[in-house]
């Protein structure tokens, strides 16, 4: 459609958030009067969400700004399954105990961005395990089995490429389709809940769910998917050399977020904004348009706003503040991402490529030695350019021996020597 009457899907449409939707001119209509409802559903496969949640995340918010109100499911249930999708190989069975530590980290990823409470349009939070950790097996087959068929489900993309491919596709698999469609189903009863929002990769378990309600009970629903979010390079959204970008702070401290936004490669700084920060169409467009050296400024921006929404306005300015201190060498350091090494450790490698591995900048002797040949790695803001270079590395911090190492990735932190 070229204009949405809804805000919610306008606003939406022109930051970059729509790939499909179903039935798309009643989902507008829907989206545009009363208070409409929305799902994400997560499952708790880890001990906090990371960066490529948020788009479900920032969608949500969007969708509560506009007078809607938010479901945020967390898969209790389904995690005991593992999602297949997209994936080549079955996911790990966790325990009961390790998903309910998972499901209470997720939780905390959502409370920066939405509302929480007993008002019309205030999110709520569900989980999956409450009816589908009650449900019979032959109640399924009897009440959900009886509206899919194998002919569709075997059909799906992810089920298609294991069974061309001989990978192994458990029976408990299969059923996840079920179990994500009668999530909806349940969300529909419960609360009255129309429409489930995910990544384009989720369509099909979407379309299952929409059809259900159809099927079952008669009702309405919708769906809608966003781009699977990928960097200009084609890498993955989220993943870097040092592991994911969580979003919890025990995990991924503000600095760190700070910097990982601030990295952000040249080509994905306009989209990012558009998806990742909550400024005005003007200014992005202003942002967009700055080139060369001054696109830095744009990535600063970046930074602070996506570090505002998670971590607040005292941390987000923090973390510039460090940022700005470990580069120009002004200010304290305490606050850097910190790392150590044992002092036994030091007196044999005593090396720059030691303190690389050590602060998670270089995986193997090799990555460090290709790193510092790069000419942009610097120890005590000295700059190291072969792999053989010493140093008198003196101390930073009064009593301790601690190293601030600086990659070509600015990327900066702290290495502490320790008995």
């Amino acid at each position: 459609m070229s204009q949405y009457k809804s805000e919610f899907l306008r606003e939406l449409s022109w930051r970059g958030f729509i790939k499909q939707m179903t039935h798309e001119a009643e989902l507008d209509a829907y989206c545009a009067s009363g208070t409409p409802s929305c799902y994400y559903g997560c499952d708790a496969t880890a001990r906090s969400l990371h960066v490529g949640s948020l788009v479900g995340i920032m969608t949500l918010r969007h969708f509560q700004k506009f007078g809607g109100k938010p479901i945020v499911l967390i898969g209790g249930g389904t995690t005991k399954i593992g999602d297949p999708t997209d994936k080549e190989k079955s996911r790990p069975i966790l325990t009961e105990t390790e998903i309910a530590s998972n499901a209470a980290g997720i939780r905390k990823a959502f409370d920066p961005f939405l509302t929480f409470g007993p008002g019309a349009s205030d999110a709520i939070m569900v989980n999956n395990d409450d009816w589908l950790g009650k449900l019979g097996y032959i109640q399924l087959l009897r009440e959900i089995g009886v509206h899919f068929t194998i002919n569709t489900m075997v059909k799906q993309e992810t089920v298609a490429r294991r069974l061309a491919s001989e990978q192994p596709y458990t029976f408990l698999e299969f059923n996840y389709l079920l179990m994500q469609s009668y999530d909806f189903l349940e969300l529909s009863r419960r609360h009255g809940c129309q429409m489930q929002i995910g990544g384009s990769d989720q369509w099909g378990n979407i379309l299952g769910g929409v059809d259900l309600i159809h099927k079952a009970d008669g009702g309405k629903a919708y769906g809608l998917t966003w781009p699977l979010i990928t960097t200009a390079s084609g890498g993955k959204m989220g993943k870097t050399a040092e592991g994911a970008v969580w979003l919890n702070a025990d995990m991924r401290s503000p600095y760190e977020y700070w910097q990982f936004w601030r990295n952000t490669e040249d080509g994905d700084v306009g989209r990012f904004l558009r998806l990742f920060t909550e400024l005005p169409k003007d200014e992005i467009l202003r942002l967009e348009a700055l080139k060369g050296a001054e696109i830095n400024d744009a990535k600063k921006v970046l930074a602070d706003e996506a570090t505002k929404l998670l971590h607040g306005e005292i941390a987000a300015a923090e973390a510039y503040t460090t940022a700005t201190s470990a580069i120009y060498s002004v200010g304290p350091v305490e606050s850097l991402p910190t790392y150590e090494i044992s002092k036994g450790q030091w007196e044999i490698a005593r090396s720059t490529v030691a303190l690389l591995k050590a602060a998670q900048m270089a995986k193997t002797n090799g990555d460090a030695i290709r790193l510092i040949r790069t000419g942009n790695v610097f120890v005590n803001d000295v700059q190291v350019t072969n792999e053989k270079q010493l140093h008198a590395y003196g101390e930073m911090l009064p009593d301790l021996n601690a190293f601030k190492v600086k990659s070509s990735r600015k990327s900066v932190a702290l290495v502490k020597i320790i008995d």
